[in-house]
C-alpha cells in the first residue's frame, strides 16, 4: 500500500492493508486521514442528524449490547409504534435545532406490513419538512425496501456491528448473511446506505480491521458509516466489558476515512462518555457526522448546548450552512454558537 495513493476509492482492500492502517503511527495516520478528508469533503463541517425511537423495546433478537431485547431485564419500558403526527412534531423540532437528517428507529426483527405502512406515512411527513429521512427497522425484504423508497426514504441504516468471525459471539438470532442480504435489498431499491459497527464488544484489532474491510469492499461504499462505542447498559450481557482505548477508537475513525474517503463517517453512540478532546481528535481523524440531540434510541447523547459549545470551540460548522451559503466560510467567534439553529434547508 502506497501512502500517497490513500484517498482513492477502492473496493479491493486486503486484511493486511486494513491492519497496517490501524497499526500506523498515530500522527502519520491522522495526517493522512485529514489530508484525504479534505480531498473529498468541505473542511470544518459536520453533518447533523437526529435519531428518534419510534417503537421501543420487545425486540426478539439477542444482540448482547442492546437494551431493547426482550431477553434482557434492563428496566426499559416498551412503547408501541408512535403516531405519525407525533413523529412529525419531533422532526420539526429537530430541524429547528439544526438537524438536517431525521432518523427513525424501531425495535423489530423485521417490520410487519401494517407497521410499515404507518412508517411510510411518517417518512412522507418528515420528508415534506425538507429533512433527509433515514430509518432503521431491522431486516428488510426487497419489496419492503421498495415500499420505503416509494414513500420518499433517503437512507436505510443496517449495521454489520463487527467482523463475520466475531459476530456469533454477539448475536445468534440472525446471521451475518442476513445483514448483508438486507443491505443488498436496500441497494436494490436505490436507497442510500448507512452501515457501520460497534467497538468495545470484546473484538480484537483484527476483527475491527475485518469489519472495515467488509464495509470498504461492498460494491458501493455506504454513504454514511457510523462508528459506535459500546454503551454498556446494565442488564445486557456486555455490561462490564473492557472499555475501548480512546486512541484505538480514533484509529478506527481514521481508517474508516481512508478506506471509504467519500463516505460520511459518523461519530455515533458513546459520545456522552467521550471528552471534548477525544471528540476533537475524532473530527481530526475524519469524522464529519454526529447524532445531534439529547437521546439516541434509548441511551444518552450529549445535549444540544454542549454540542453547540464544542462546535464553536473547534470552529466547526454544520454542513448545511455551506450548502445554503456557497463560497462562504464564516468564522465562529470563541464562545459563540455556530450558525445552525433555524430554518435551514436539507444538506446535499
Amino acid at each position: 500500500m502506497t501512502l500517497t495513493a490513500l484517498g482513492a476509492v477502492r473496493h479491493n482492500w486486503t486484511l493486511q492493508e486494513a491492519e497496517s492502517l490501524l497499526a500506523m503511527p498515530l500522527m502519520d495516520l491522522l495526517f493522512h486521514a485529514q489530508r484525504v478528508h479534505r480531498e473529498h469533503h468541505a473542511p470544518n463541517t459536520v453533518q447533523m442528524s437526529t435519531l428518534l425511537s419510534i417503537k421501543t423495546g420487545a425486540c426478539p433478537e439477542d444482540c448482547a449490547y442492546c437494551p431493547q431485547s426482550v431477553r434482557y431485564d434492563t428496566g426499559l419500558e416498551r412503547e408501541e409504534l408512535m403516531e405519525v403526527e407525533s413523529v412529525r412534531q419531533h422532526a420539526a423540532r429537530a430541524k429547528q435545532a439544526g438537524a438536517t437528517r431525521f432518523c427513525m428507529g424501531a425495535a423489530y426483527r423485521s417490520p410487519k406490513a401494517r407497521d410499515l405502512k404507518v412508517i411510510a406515512a411518517m417518512v412522507r411527513e418528515v420528508s415534506a419538512l425538507g429533512l433527509e429521512t433515514c430509518a432503521t427497522l431491522g431486516m428488510l425484504t426487497p419489496d419492503q425496501a421498495q415500499e420505503l423508497k416509494d414513500a420518499g426514504l433517503d437512507y436505510y441504516n443496517h449495521n454489520l456491528d463487527t467482523s463475520a468471525e466475531f459476530y456469533g459471539k454477539v448475536i445468534t438470532t440472525r446471521t451475518y448473511q442476513d445483514r448483508l442480504d438486507t443491505l443488498q435489498a436496500v441497494r436494490g431499491a436505490q436507497l442510500k446506505v448507512c452501515c457501520g459497527g460497534i467497538l468495545g464488544l470484546g473484538e480484537s484489532v483484527t476483527d475491527r480491521a475485518k469489519l472495515l474491510m467488509t464495509l470498504a469492499n461492498l460494491p458501493e461504499h455506504p454513504e454514511s458509516v457510523p462508528i459506535n462505542q459500546l454503551v454498556q447498559v446494565p442488564g445486557t450481557p456486555l455490561e462490564g466489558s473492557a472499555p475501548v482505548d480512546p486512541l484505538d477508537f480514533v484509529r478506527a475513525i481514521a481508517a474508516a476515512r481512508l478506506m471509504m474517503p467519500r463516505s460520511h463517517v459518523r461519530l455515533s453512540a458513546g459520545r456522552q462518555q467521550m471528552s471534548d478532546e477525544l471528540q476533537a481528535l475524532c473530527f481530526l481523524a475524519g469524522a464529519n457526522s454526529v447524532f445531534y440531540g439529547e437521546k439516541l434510541l434509548t441511551t444518552g447523547n450529549p445535549d444540544v448546548e454542549r454540542d453547540r459549545r464544542l462546535l464553536a470551540r473547534l470552529g466547526l460548522r454544520p454542513e448545511s450552512f455551506l450548502v445554503n451559503n456557497p463560497g462562504s466560510l464564516p468564522s465562529v467567534p470563541e464562545g459563540s454558537q455556530p450558525p445552525c439553529t433555524r430554518n435551514e434547508e436539507t444538506a446535499a
